[in-house]
């Protein structure tokens, strides 16, 4: 009978993978359970690959892909902040919405669970926050309509920022893999966001919708119609901005994100 859980947990994970990669984590078994305790109850194999592998490679990816990982962490440390601190708030959030956000939270905080595990000692520390942006959001959690317009600005944030730093995780197949999957996540937080906001799940030109007029840069540049040398698709130019989401560059997103930031 088994008396400890680290047999159990070994293989499991062991048993979902290919042999011959099964193989070479079975002479480091320590890896895997070490890094299954961390996670607790987010230790699915997916994330378990990602973390291993991490300490297995013990700090070989190249600077790009740490670069790349460590902004994406950043972004990942803000909203994942952001919205716990909203939750702990009693009366901000209305029940009816309530369920989503908390939804969302759960999702930010297993992505910043994922990234730091694979970033290993070359994760940034997590920087303190000042979601008031200096005073010129106040009552951000306080007031729903400023909280949830700030977070509407987060995401479509998020999206854009990942989409932006694609290019340079393309030598890193994995990597980029499973930041597509967070991107795709971050878009469907974005569109219910949105949706609770009243405004349309997609964006058309550079409109920044309801939001005020602080949350321009969020949409700067998204107007784009042309495609890949494509202009012409017969419908209107508004619809062709909506089917096309544009790429926001880290110097951008860190014009944007670096409002709230209070230290490094």
């Amino acid at each position: 009978m088994t008396t400890t859980n680290e047999p159990v947990v070994q293989d499991t994970i062991l048993n979902d993978l290919d042999p011959e990669l099964a193989t070479r984590l079975t002479s480091r078994r320590d890896v895997i359970a070490k890094t299954a305790l961390q996670l607790g109850a987010l230790a699915t194999v997916p994330v378990l690959l990602g973390g291993c592998a991490a300490r297995l490679v013990s700090g070989g990816m190249p600077q790009q892909v740490v670069d790349v990982l460590n902004f994406a962490l950043t972004l990942e440390y803000l909203e994942d902040e952001f919205y716990r601190t909203a939750l702990s708030q009693p009366r901000l959030i209305p029940a009816s919405d309530r369920a989503v956000f908390e939804q969302i939270s759960k999702h930010e905080s297993a992505h910043v669970t994922l990234l730091a595990t694979v970033l290993g000692f070359d994760a940034v520390a997590k920087p303190k926050f000042d979601f008031t942006a200096g005073g010129t959001f106040p009552d951000v959690f306080s007031n729903y309509r400023t909280f949830s317009a700030l977070s509407q600005a987060f995401e479509d944030t998020g999206v854009r920022a990942y989409k932006g730093q694609a290019v340079y995780l393309i030598g890193a197949s994995f990597i980029l893999l499973t930041a597509l999957k967070i991107h795709s996540v971050e878009a469907r937080h974005a569109a219910e966001v949105r949706r609770l906001r009243g405004e349309d799940a997609w964006i058309s030109g550079s409109s920044r919708g309801n939001l005020p007029a602080a949350a321009q840069p969020v949409y700067a540049g998204d107007g784009r119609a042309a495609q890949l040398g494509v202009s012409s698709f017969g419908v209107p130019r508004e619809a062709v901005t909506e089917a096309f989401d544009e790429p926001l560059s880290k110097a951008q997103v860190l014009g944007i994100a670096g409002m709230f930031i209070a230290s490094a």
